[in-house]
């Protein structure tokens, strides 16, 4: 009898198991340019090269359909896929939606959920090609995979940051873990009285933010309109700290990041305020904000500092700093990958 102690999924973390899963594999086919590792795989086929990249959503993990609307969520589904297509600096043209529901869903309800998926594809030129539908005993389970194009040579990978290039965000940050607290916390009023109408008011965006992400093509496309090309590039999906860490640790770099630099807007300060949030915080570790982080050579200051949707928040250093934030009296902080694990267990 093996009497080898079992060890816990928890214990390694979502980052630790799919390093464990995927340490050992060996690509065996020319076509395969960039397999695990970043925020899409690469594909060569000749004269375009094609990423491929994949999410999956599960009810009661990653969703909570007492307070998100079912069009949203397929909006969101697809959005996220494309985030990481735009993050490898390509372009997405395909995706394939596959569904594993519940009999509580009726055919209404999958309607509803497809009018958001067919709306995202409307809005980024995207053509849905396929998928799978089966059944659930628990909830609903949607996976996307997206696919994309781009030149060869022409892919951005976490792996290509530089010391001194600069990094810069796309939009702003902690938006969408502040709204998710707002629709967590007016969920729980809802349970104790269904009566009470939601107090949204003055909270838009921050909604919007958890509701409706946007993939930041546009930023994407803005850079090669400016002629600067990223020499690193990720979204943000599980928070700053956590992809920052990801940037440095496959460039094999350090940086340093500065407080007073990362932007926050109105409602995020506002609604974290009320909650006696540090909105610094929802941005490190909040996620789900799915703008673009990336680096750039210092030699293109000039070319992006009057962006007003870029923000330069730090620079690259040499491996032996780390990653350090610097608060705003002027002392440094060594960066924590604290983004939501969904593997953690529950205390």
């Amino acid at each position: 009898m093996d009497n080898k102690k079992a060890t816990s999924i928890s214990s390694m973390g979502e980052f630790g198991l799919i390093h464990h899963l995927t340490d050992k594999i060996s690509l065996k086919n020319s076509s395969t340019i960039k397999g695990v590792g970043d925020d899409a795989a690469i594909l060569d086929y000749g004269t375009k090269q094609q990423v491929v990249t994949t999410d999956l959503l599960v009810e009661g993990i990653h969703f909570n359909l007492m307070y998100v609307p079912l069009k949203h969520l397929g909006y969101k589904s697809v959005m996220v896929n494309l985030s990481d297509v735009f993050a490898m600096n390509a372009t997405p043209k395909q995706v394939t939606v596959s569904l594993a529901i519940s009999s509580k869903f009726s055919v209404e309800a999958i309607d509803e959920l497809y009018e958001g998926i067919y709306l995202a594809c409307e809005k980024y030129g995207v053509d849905l090609i396929g998928g799978d539908t089966t059944s659930s005993l628990t909830g609903l389970l949607i996976s996307v995979t997206a696919l994309g194009e781009i030149e060869p040579g022409k892919a951005v990978m976490r792996s290509g940051a530089q010391v001194n290039d600069l990094i810069c965000v796309s939009g702003d940050l902690g938006g969408a873990y502040m709204g998710l607290q707002l629709l967590e916390r007016e969920n729980e009023v809802f349970k104790v009285n269904p009566k009470e109408q939601p107090q949204f008011d003055g909270y838009d965006y921050i909604l919007e933010r958890q509701l409706k992400p946007e993939a930041r093509g546009d930023i994407v496309q803005a850079l090669k309109t400016l002629g600067v090309t990223p020499t690193s590039m990720i979204d943000i999906s599980d928070g700053l700290s956590s992809e920052l860490m990801h940037i440095c640790t496959q460039s094999k770099v350090g940086c340093l990041v500065y407080e007073e630099k990362i932007p926050l807007d109105y409602q995020t300060k506002r609604f974290a305020d009320e909650l006696s949030i540090n909105p610094l915080v929802a941005a490190l570790n909040g996620g789900e904000d799915y703008e673009l982080l990336f680096t750039v050579p210092i030699a293109d200051h000039d070319k992006i500092k009057n962006d007003p949707d870029i923000t330069i928040i730090g620079h690259i250093t040499e491996a032996g700093t780390g990653t350090q934030l610097v608060t705003g009296l002027g002392s440094t902080i060594e960066l924590q990958a604290q983004g939501w694990n969904p593997l953690k267990e529950e205390q």
